[in-house]
């Protein structure tokens, strides 16, 4: 039984002379307290010697992809393909697997084997007696520095890296920039206010105050080429009769130097992003596709790295971004958010708003694939992204229409959406609703041949109407007499008949019969 050991230097093998102590794992350690006790367990074997570093690097670097080197290969066959009954101890499953697959030879690999790696560790010196120490310690170092240099250099995630801080310096223009309008606004708005008003463009803005200086020269100043003419015209106009202070010469300077600044900014911006847009389409062509390339490099940027960003599901893709309101979410809970940074996405804009949330569950599953495609594939094309593009479009037409459409896996079933209407809140009168009676049309065989008539059972509703117009008679009636009752009355108070009081002889008034108690 051979034992592979790797160092700085080369490839040791050496051959472990009692097997029987490898199944003793927890009093291994005994065995190797001395350098005697070491030699006599293990014997070096060969000792194949790296040439210079770059031979070191490249076997180091075998090694850690799994990988078998040429010179490892030329000393493994030397040694152990005449014997076939041979064994080899290796401290890497990978390179275990490697080195059975091309060279048929049998590779253990255990928790036993471990152990012996950290015991061979212990006494490394005294079992390579041909290297002294300095010079191992040379070569560890120099071994070292070469593959950092080496992961550095050929670091897939390098190009990542890139994404991400060009994506961040974007945000950290578009802020600064932001901040730099907004003073110049405010600061020549003291001079001239009329024009912030007329000019929307920042950049525009800009320009016209870098060319202009104060408002006086407006009048003679050519700005055909930053402004359309209308608008030129009514900036003259207000020039005239603006309202503003006055300013000095060394005011307007410092104003157009800041004005200096803000184009410089704003032209390295668009160059920065044009480099932003290049890259994404050489690093993730299928995700730029889908969600574009500032949601993408956004992305990217908040996993750390394409490839992380590829190792998360479809759903960490959708609320990518909102971190804050799903916790938020579940610690009241709450409905958690259906969208992140995705929200941003162009598909996802264009969906009403009932339809945003499907819009980007499907778009998050269609960009998680993407995103894999583009981190793990070998070719570089955005094939992918603009047939899933498509398909997307397509969806989100049926649900902005209404059609019909198939569900995945069952090709009878379907699913029937209801078309979005926005409904109007303003009520209009509706003059049907003032008749409470409900009349019934008569048939044309009713009216020629009538028969007896029966008794129809009116609804409540009739009942209360007839109710009432009968209660409404009766009243009448009642009021007119005793309206005529009243000018009855008052006819015979105001002319009582002149014979009746001739005729009439006065008679004494009557006494007073006397009540009983009286008496």
């Amino acid at each position: 039984m051979f034992v592979l050991y790797e160092t700085p230097a080369g490839y040791a093998i050496f051959k472990l002379l009692d097997e029987k102590k490898l199944e003793q794992v927890d009093n291994l350690y005994l065995e190797f307290e001395t350098p005697e006790k070491a030699n006599k367990l293990l014997k070096l074997k060969h000792f194949e010697k790296f040439n210079d570093t770059t031979e070191a690097l490249s076997a180091a670097t075998a090694a850690v992809e799994g990988k078998v080197s040429k010179p490892l290969k030329k000393t493994l066959k030397k040694l152990l393909v005449d014997d076939v009954q041979a064994s080899l101890l290796v401290a890497d499953a990978k390179l275990g697997t490697a080195i059975k697959d091309k060279l048929a030879v049998q590779c253990v690999y255990n928790t036993g084997v471990q152990e012996l790696m950290r015991c061979i560790r212990q006494q490394a010196d005294s079992l390579l007696g041909g290297l002294p120490k300095r010079e191992m310690t040379a070569m560890a170092l120099g071994l070292a520095h070469s593959l950092s240099r080496y992961k550095l250099k050929f670091s897939p995630d390098k190009i990542d890296t890139m994404i991400v801080q060009a994506q961040c310096l974007l945000d950290d223009l578009d802020k600064e920039l932001n901040n730099y309008v907004m003073r110049a606004r405010e600061w020549y708005g003291w001079h001239f206010p009329e024009l912030g008003k007329l000019i929307t463009d920042n950049i525009a803005f800009v320009k016209t105050i870098k060319l202009v200086g104060t408002r006086d020269n407006m009048a003679a100043t050519d700005l055909s080429d930053i402004l359309p003419e209308d608008v030129e015209q009514q900036v003259k106009e207000a020039a005239e009769i603006s309202m503003g202070t006055e300013i000095s010469d060394e005011d307007v300077l410092n104003i157009q130097c800041l004005c200096d600044e803000i184009i410089s900014i704003s032209d390295y911006r668009t160059h920065l992003y044009d480099y932003l847009k290049a890259r994404m389409m050489a690093m993730a062509p299928n995700l730029t596709v889908l969600v574009g390339d500032t949601v993408g490099a956004r992305l990217i940027a908040h996993a750390g790295s394409l490839i992380n960003l590829a190792k998360h599901p479809s759903s960490t893709v959708q609320i990518l971004g909102a971190e804050k309101a799903l916790f938020r979410a579940l610690k009241t809970k709450k409905d958690t958010p259906k969208y992140g940074l995705i929200y941003h996405a162009q598909l996802v804009g264009q969906a009403s708003q009932k339809n945003k949330g499907k819009m980007s569950r499907s778009l998050a599953a269609k960009a998680s694939l993407a995103t894999r495609v583009d981190a793990f594939g070998e070719e570089a094309s955005f094939e992918l992204g603009a047939t899933h593009k498509v398909k997307l479009e397509a969806r989100l037409r049926l649900l902005e229409e209404g059609n019909l459409r198939k569900l995945s896996g069952t090709g009878k079933a379907k699913a029937k959406f209801e078309k979005y209407q926005a409904k109007s809140e303003v009520f209009t009168y509706q003059p049907e609703a003032d008749n409470t009676l409900h009349v019934k049309k008569r048939k044309h065989s009713e009216v020629e041949t009538p028969v007896k008539q029966e008794t129809v059972k009116q609804e409540p509703e009739q009942e209360e109407a007839v109710a009432d117009e009968s209660e409404t008679k009766v009243e009448k009636k009642k009021k007119k007499k005793k309206k005529q009752k009243d000018e009855e009355a008052s006819e015979a108070v105001e002319a009582p008949p002149a014979e009746a009081e001739e005729e009439t002889p006065a008679q004494p008034p009557k006494k007073k019969k006397k009540s009983k108690h009286q008496e």
